[in-house]
């Protein structure tokens, strides 16, 4: 029995040694468990530019002489749009669509005076609700497949009710989507979109943009050189030299994009020709 004593009393003494090493070795594995994911600290792609309180420094040329009014605040003589969403009311162009009283697509409001080339494009507009845009150098689809009567492509000078969205040109219709965001200068070559730099800092530049209320645009297209204005700062420097997609004519037209309903207002539209597309085609 003294020996059995002592062999248990060894086994257990041996058996403290042991546990107390596998105590030591579990301190000493490396912590297995993933490392928490840090927060991003930087804003993502696509999120919402933060906009500055002062508005960057008006820079836009002044207004040349021999601008000509194309709408005569009173009716829509020499424009054509669906007529159960565009109207005049106090002096504007008004697209307006309800729940009742929607569109089928995205439809215009096409300036029926020609094309245009080189130009400089001025209006005022205000958007309460919605998405819209000024088509320039653009093509009238009025084929049996369009959405409606009144499908316009080409470039737009985005409208959108936003800080950082207001100004940006547009590829409607296109493959180009965004071609040129605010506050950019922009080549887009047969190879695709090449950033040259800035215009400054782009929430100083977006902040011009007036959200739900009176804004004045300027669109000036000389060759391939694009910029839009607004408020008097540019919001973008664009030259296409894409062969494929480069348009140096077309026609003017105002939007209403399809969705929910929405409210836009365009009045003091004027323009200047620098040239005649129809006469140069002789």
């Amino acid at each position: 029995m003294r020996k059995l004593s002592s062999l248990l009393g060894a086994m257990g003494v041996v058996g403290v040694c042991l546990a107390l090493a596998m105590t030591g070795v579990a301190q000493d594995q490396p912590d297995t468990k993933p490392a928490p994911k840090k927060k991003p600290t930087t804003q993502p792609a696509g999120a919402p530019l933060k906009v500055a309180t002062q508005p960057a420094t008006p820079n836009a040329p002044p207004e040349p002489e021999g601008m000509v009014k194309i709408f005569n605040a009173k009716d829509l003589t020499d424009w054509d749009g669906d007529p159960r969403l565009w109207s005049v009311k106090d002096g504007c162009i008004r697209g307006e669509t309800t729940k009742e009283n929607p569109t089928k697509g995205n439809t215009f409001c096409i300036w029926k005076g020609g094309t245009v080339g080189d130009f400089e494009l001025r209006l005022t507009y205000r958007l309460a609700s919605g998405n819209s845009g000024i088509q320039y150098r653009s093509k009238h689809y009025a084929d049996a497949k369009a959405a409606n009567k009144w499908v316009v492509g080409g470039y737009q000078a985005e409208v959108a009710g936003a800080p950082a969205r207001d100004g940006y040109i547009y590829e409607e219709k296109g493959k180009r989507g965004r071609m040129c965001l605010v506050g950019e200068k922009v080549l887009w070559a047969a190879e695709g979109k090449k950033l040259l730099g800035t215009l400054g800092d782009a929430s100083s530049i977006a902040a011009a943009v007036k959200a739900k209320d009176w804004n004045d645009y300027i669109i000036i297209v000389k060759g391939s050189h694009i910029q839009h204005f607004i408020n008097g700062v540019q919001q973008i420097d664009f030259t296409d030299e894409d062969p494929k997609n480069q348009a140096m004519s077309g026609i003017i037209a105002l939007q209403i994009h399809a969705g929910g309903p929405m409210v836009v207002e365009f009045k003091n539209i004027r323009l200047k020709k620098y040239n005649d597309p129809e006469k140069d085609k002789k």
